[in-house]
């Protein structure tokens, strides 16, 4: 049974839209590291911030990840997010552990561990419940979902309770990766000092579609008329 006119450029048009699709869906890793080496104000919600610049980069954002590793201090104090150079906010430690039942929040000295959105890991403000992993620093290590819950650090520590974790990763996504990110850290409760040794930023974009690709669909429109010619 032969195929008619309008199947076949059909069938051609699925097969450029299919290989469009692969190239869109080819991803670009890039990873940038500041060392650091900062002390975190004790008891100071000012803060510090420290910041790294991306450029060049082609696409836009589909997923990002922190690298963070603070030594000493006292985790239940900290407070931390992430903002990107054409929008986007993350709050990637908001005091964890701290609850109604808890107003201080985990005591361990600091962390080295990643954040990110991708694989649904267990939310970092609640790591105590999930048995958590510490190095011989004492500080929490593993895969985390970022805090998330946009509330003021000092709020009542009922309020932590009944906040949901809406401020995470995913709103850089769509965005350009190019230009300045910048992480601010603060130890919101007065107590030991703990120090931000370096952190580190992954941005993985989708790049935009190429010329080449809608080539493919008019190279396969043309494949399809020439052979309807021969039958």
């Amino acid at each position: 049974m032969k195929m008619s006119l309008k199947s076949k450029v059909l069938t051609a048009a699925a097969s450029a839209l299919a290989v469009a699709s692969v190239a869109q869906a080819q991803l670009v890793t890039n990873v940038s590291f500041t060392s650091v080496n900062t002390l975190i104000p004790d008891g100071q919600p000012t803060g510090m911030a420290s910041q790294t610049t991306f450029s060049a980069l082609p696409g836009t954002i589909y997923d990002v990840s922190v690298s963070l590793d603070i030594l000493g201090g006292f985790n239940g104090g900290l407070y931390a997010y992430l903002t990107g150079p054409a929008g986007g906010f993350s709050i990637l430690l908001n005091r964890p552990g701290v609850t109604g039942g808890n107003s201080f929040g985990n005591s361990d000295p600091g962390l080295n561990i990643t954040l990110t959105d991708d694989g649904s890991p267990n939310n970092i403000h609640h790591y105590q419940n999930d048995s958590p992993v510490f190095n011989s620093n004492g500080q929490l290590t593993g895969i985390w979902a970022p805090d998330g819950l946009n509330v003021d650090p000092k709020s009542a520590p009922s309020v932590f309770d009944t906040a949901q974790p809406t401020a995470d990763l995913s709103s850089f996504s769509g965005n350009s990766p190019n230009g300045t990110w910048t992480l601010f850290v603060a130890d919101v409760v007065s107590g030991s000092d703990g120090t931000l040794v370096n952190w580190g930023l992954t941005v993985v974009t989708i790049p935009e579609p190429q010329s080449w690709v809608f080539l493919a669909g008019g190279v396969g429109l043309l494949l399809a008329l020439n052979r309807r010619r021969k039958l």
